[in-house]
């Protein structure tokens, strides 16, 4: 029998979650978040109802957790007493670990933390699982079938968790704003917005499958682009001048170190 399923957190990532979900798969879909307007949107968008946080709660079995990490406290005390062995919990909380959680929710109901990320609104995301320790196989796998609709979904141990935040999670950010930087050379050099914006994602884009195909190390194929005293070997030696590889060591580094953060706070 189809599940019924509940939003906790209507922001960003409950969007893109909920928009790449086969509706006809859950008996119901139910929403709250503080803001009435982000309700009102997924009830416009996905046939959602708009409930209570407590009204959410005890309308499904299976629950999305995606508010802040700085806001879960809140949530859980006030809906304390509406947790339970017949629910699953699935955070997407950064930092935030499996046993806070099922401390915070009673200690009954079984928790499973995801990190996806937003290129899971277009069916092509990441999410990393992993369980808490009351979760069961059958859980795993519901929760599995729900993010596989996302794009690819792995399972990890918990301790490799803001790790993955850091890399996966946070990953696109650093992609767009490679290619902002790379479309702003463009047309520093001369190319209008438009032809530099084309240019740049088919190259990312052409780039990633020629990666993927060839199943090659990414040092191998750059190596191939680079022929002795050409262009190509002129613009990585820059690159590499300026600090780009230290650049994303150290951005990784500090998301990795601000997903610890929000995990004890």
């Amino acid at each position: 029998m189809p599940q019924k399923l509940a939003i906790i957190g209507c922001g960003k990532m409950a969007y893109a979650i909920m928009k790449g979900l086969d509706r006809q798969a859950y008996a119901a879909v139910y929403c709250h978040d503080i803001n009435p307007a982000r309700s009102a949107l997924f009830e416009t968008e996905f046939q959602a109802t708009a409930c209570s946080l407590c009204e959410t709660i005890d309308a499904a079995e299976v629950i999305i957790l995606a508010v802040k990490p700085q806001h879960m406290q809140q949530v859980m005390q006030t809906s304390d007493g509406r947790w339970n062995k017949d629910k699953l919990l699935i955070s997407v909380l950064a930092g935030v670990k499996t046993e806070s959680l099922e401390k915070a929710s009673g200690g009954q109901t079984a928790v499973i933390r995801v990190m996806p990320n937003t290129p899971c609104l277009v069916g092509e995301g990441i999410s990393a699982l992993c369980p808490g320790k009351l979760a069961t196989p059958i859980q795993m796998q519901i929760a599995r079938d729900i993010f596989a609709q996302l794009g690819s979904a792995v399972t990890v141990e918990e301790k490799l968790m803001d790790a993955v935040t850091a890399v996966s999670g946070s990953g696109p950010a650093y992609v767009f704003l490679a290619v902002e930087a790379m479309i702003n050379a463009a047309v520093n050099v001369g190319l209008d917005a438009v032809l530099s914006r084309e240019l740049v994602i088919e190259t990312f884009k052409g780039s990633l499958a020629m990666l993927e195909a060839e199943n090659l190390h990414p040092a191998i194929l750059r190596e191939q682009v680079c022929s002795p005293g050409g262009t190509t070997i002129a613009g990585v030696r820059q690159l590499e001048g300026n600090g780009l590889r230290k650049a994303f060591f150290d951005a990784v580094e500090k998301a990795y170190q601000r997903s610890i953060e929000l995990g004890n706070q």
